[in-house]
């Protein structure tokens, strides 16, 4: 079982049109996020991210710097990201492990109560799907757990996935569409969707990114809060001026974790972001299943080469 799509470079596409002809489709994207302490293990736990102390610890080990780092996303910096974004009266995507619908249940709630889309997300994050390259049953299972308790909590099957660290395998978007679900998000190759195809059907790309990403730009780079907010708003403008331009739409995706950009000092680049890109008449402020399901109904013509 594995996922193939064509090469398709975007000059020699044909135009995609957004509803309403809006321009860019933002996705803003909140990683709603829970890891275990330790792991039955001798070998270093990777617990989905990148710590801030870099001596990891075997799993087996409590690390509490990085983990109590971490959970202060949890704790404090989940709740001043969602303020900030209930004041700007705009919705959130967010990922979610089934460990945090689980045991962090008023974090999982939050996002359903503001009718924002809530994708699933593993199981728990340091638990990552390639771990289970050779055993396509394993992952499976991984999944199929994930979907169990996304549906119980929120009482409608999952439409998306994002996978821990976006460690998909080449197996995984076939069983997300044997499962029903319309898109996948670790494929991060284009600012447009496509259409990937399985042995169970197609499944919609919307990519996530970790190039314009808080990790990415503040704790890997060092980038200061004016220059996260700046690079975030440059990164719009292009792709506004690129659909003006080229008369087709674009997708961009800014990926948040709450213990990074939800820190007091590193929130206001998020605001004002949000606010820049409020004035821009052809902004969507989509969710991925809108997009998925838009696009299943209007691909053709975009990508020649993947209807053959």
């Amino acid at each position: 079982m594995t996922m193939k799509y064509p090469f398709s470079g975007i000059a020699k596409r044909g135009p995609l049109k957004w509803p309403d002809n809006k321009k860019v489709a933002l996705i803003l994207t909140l990683n709603l996020e829970t890891w275990d302490m330790v792991k039955d293990t001798d070998k270093p736990y990777y617990a989905g991210g990148p710590p801030i102390l870099p001596d990891v610890l075997p799993g087996n080990v409590a690390d509490f710097p990085n983990f109590t780092w971490r959970e202060y996303g949890q704790r404090v910096g989940i709740w001043r990201l969602f303020e900030t974004f209930d004041h700007a009266k705009v919705p959130a995507s967010c990922t979610i492990n089934a460990k945090t619908a689980l045991i962090r249940s008023d974090i999982a709630r939050a996002p359903a109560e503001r009718g924002w889309e809530v994708v699933a997300h593993n199981y728990e994050q340091g638990e990552l799907l390639t771990d289970y390259a050779k055993n396509p049953a394993k992952e499976r299972e991984v999944v199929e757990s994930t979907l169990k308790v996304y549906q119980e909590f929120y009482g409608k099957p999952a439409k998306g996935w994002l996978s821990s660290s976006l460690r998909g395998t080449p197996n995984t978007p076939g069983i997300l569409a044997q499962h029903g679900l319309i898109f996948y998000c670790d494929i991060m190759n284009d600012d447009q969707p496509y259409l990937l195809h399985t042995d169970h059907g197609p499944i919609v790309s919307t990519p996530y990114t970790n190039e314009i990403n808080d990790f990415t730009i503040l704790t890997r780079r060092n980038h200061t809060t004016d220059e996260f907010r700046d690079i975030l708003i440059e990164e719009l403008r292009q792709h506004y001026r690129e659909a003006e331009a080229w008369g087709t739409g674009k997708l961009m995706n800014v990926g948040l974790h709450p213990h990074v950009a939800g820190r007091a000092y590193r929130v206001r680049a998020v605001r004002e972001f949000l606010d820049f890109a409020k004035t821009l008449p052809g902004v969507w402020f989509a969710t991925r299943e809108q997009i998925a399901a838009w696009y299943l109904e209007n691909h053709k013509g975009h990508i020649p080469e993947q209807e053959k």
